[in-house]
């Protein structure tokens, strides 16, 4: 029988190596977070967006401005505050009297990477200004619909909703965030290292790009052959059905919510040398993919304690 390839062999020559070291790059940046490094890495070659949740002054700029510049893609940084305007985002039409048309001036969305700071310090008009961009990679603008450059990724920070001056993220504008993160205080070695070491900002400005935009999109592409077996396809078909019935869940998770799980253990496994799926992928991505997504009761708990409740009552066949 012929051996299966290995998931190097399914890379362009020398895009293995450039991984390692994009995620050595960013791991020498952001001490003691390697899980939640490679996450952020997931949910880029997956073709999807990334939310950092946590309290200010805990990494979750650093780890995006470390992850821009290790990728080699154009990228641009919105600082989201209560008075910025959807215009100030996706950009705005502007009137040219010499040429007597209306011209398109676009917003910071249209880079390959963008930084969205303090999302839910904007108000809910602002951040679905978000929506279509991440959705549909276009905006619309007046009636004209203007396509994003490839690839397009948003890392989005966000403090807690219970934080003074924030603003919730409504289900709709979470459900395209394929994974939540949260940073968390770093390990008593970590935080030594950072307290004695050198400003992280200025290491980051010196930093060389492992990546550039072929890289990332052959990658992307390398994600898509990852193969997933009947069986794990029916393990994750469990998961969903039992959110849908799991008590203090009102609304469990989507088809959608199904495809993004998939989508993100293939990207976990080829970040790992596999080419096929395993339980262990969806179980590690099952919390950051559905926590945020699960809508529940009051009084039942958040939807990262419920979905530990939904993974440990689904066997794996």
């Amino acid at each position: 029988m012929a051996a299966h390839p290995t998931a190097a062999a399914m890379l362009p020559d020398g895009l293995r190596a450039a991984l390692e070291r994009a995620l050595a790059q960013v791991n020498g940046i952001v001490l003691g977070k390697p899980h939640e490094v490679r996450l952020t890495f997931v949910a880029l070659l997956a073709g999807g967006h990334v939310l950092i949740e946590d309290l200010p002054g805990l990494g979750k700029t650093t780890l995006a401005h470390a992850l821009a510049a290790t990728l080699g893609l154009e990228f641009q940084r919105v600082q989201f505050t209560s008075d910025l305007l959807p215009a100030d985002v996706v950009g705005v039409s502007v009137f040219d009297p010499q040429a007597r048309r209306f011209e398109f001036h676009p917003g910071p969305v249209f880079a390959q990477v963008l930084l969205a700071d303090e999302i839910n310090r904007a108000p809910p008009r602002t951040q679905s200004a978000l929506l279509e961009a991440m959705a549909e990679h276009q905006v619309t603008v007046d009636g004209v619909t203007h396509t994003l450059p490839e690839p397009f990724f948003v890392i989005a920070t966000q403090n807690p909703v219970d934080l003074s001056g924030t603003y919730p993220l409504p289900d709709s504008q979470l459900d395209r965030f394929l994974l939540r993160l949260a940073l968390g205080y770093p390990n008593e070695q970590a935080e030594r290292e950072l307290l004695a070491g050198v400003d992280r900002r200025a290491m980051i400005a010196q930093l060389m790009p492992a990546l550039g935009t072929d890289d990332v999109r052959a990658a992307q592409r390398a994600v898509n052959a990852i193969h997933a077996s009947d069986a794990l396809i029916a393990y994750v078909q469990a998961l969903l059905t039992r959110s849908r019935r799991h008590p203090g869940v009102r609304v469990g998770l989507s088809p959608r919510a199904g495809l993004a799980l998939l989508r993100a253990a293939r990207a976990h496994a080829m970040l790992l040398g596999r080419v096929h799926v395993v339980p262990e992928d969806v179980q590690t991505l099952f919390l950051p993919v559905a926590a945020h997504r699960l809508v529940t009761d009051a009084d039942a708990g958040s939807g990262a304690q419920l979905a530990k409740q939904i993974l440990h009552a689904v066997p794996v066949d």
